[in-house]
């Protein structure tokens, strides 16, 4: 199972122009993906998108993956149109399940600062379901990273500690529900490898099975890529940096098979990041 993670600024380049064709583009030339997790993914807000629904473009730039939006954000405004901001991620192999969680925001009215979330999606390959979780953590605030951080180990150890597995069709909601303790993790956190903040999820041991960065398992003799400001030197003044990551539980770091940034596109201020498991 091949997996591709990017946050895309809304199809914004280095160039200032929107285009999410580029991205498609550039993403599938960077990996023939199963799974695409996109973050930044607006509809309405005229400023990030002109006022069109991304989360459809990207659905028919993609024809035979499964699209699936949910938005961190969703506010209406005096017309009654509603406008929404989050992630998206698009899968061709089988979707069983989908969840949208919407992560703590503690001191939301102190700062600049906007609602975050997670949006896991479970999917079904050769070696068993995985929960895919896509998320985007909070850039300003300090405090509330981590205490979006701490909701996302609590998933992963309610996932890990009580997996459920469906046994019939959908055809009532008790007996339909799939929740997976294999588990890849991915997105922007907006920490870097250095910050303690990485440490808690790449060192937790909570009961089950735990989150552990990717790349150092499956490339621990190789520097670490930048995932951003390779290119936008405006909003990265102080050079590039790594805050995109790919954790994968303990179970799957033996299917790692590789992992890759790739640091020659300006489609975005972030570089996209491919993993391969076998």
């Amino acid at each position: 199972m091949r997996l591709l993670t990017w946050n895309i600024q809304c199809g914004k380049g280095c160039d200032g122009v929107t285009d999410l064709a580029r991205i498609v583009r550039i993403a599938r030339e960077t990996c023939d993906a199963d799974v695409f997790c996109f973050q930044e993914v607006s509809s309405s807000f005229s400023r990030l998108d002109g006022g069109g629904d991304q989360s459809a473009q990207l659905a028919a730039l993609l024809p035979g993956y499964m699209p699936v939006f949910r938005p961190a954000i969703e506010t209406v405004d005096r017309a009654g149109e509603l406008h929404r901001f989050g992630n998206m991620t698009l899968s061709r192999v089988p979707v069983v399940q989908i969840n949208n969680h919407i992560l703590p925001w503690p001191g939301a009215g102190k700062g600049r600062s906007m609602r975050r979330h997670a949006l896991e999606v479970t999917v079904q390959t050769a070696f068993g379901a995985v929960r895919i979780v896509n998320t985007h953590l909070e850039y300003y605030s300090v405090a509330q990273r981590k205490a979006q951080i701490m909701r996302l180990l609590d998933l992963q150890e309610d996932a890990s500690t009580s997996p459920k597995a469906s046994t019939r069709e959908p055809d009532e909601p008790y007996e339909s529900q799939t929740v997976s303790a294999s588990s890849l993790m991915c997105g922007d956190f907006n920490f870097d490898v250095t910050d303690p903040q990485h440490a808690m999820i790449d060192r937790s041991s909570r009961p089950g099975l735990n989150y552990r960065d990717a790349w150092t398992a499956g490339r621990p003799d190789r520097p670490r890529s930048p995932t951003c400001g390779i290119y936008d030197h405006v909003q990265w003044a102080d050079g590039p940096d790594c805050r995109d990551f790919i954790f994968t539980t303990e179970d799957l770091v033996g299917r790692i098979a590789h992992i890759e940034v790739n640091g020659k596109t300006d489609a975005s201020d972030h570089q996209p990041v491919f993993i391969e498991l076998t």
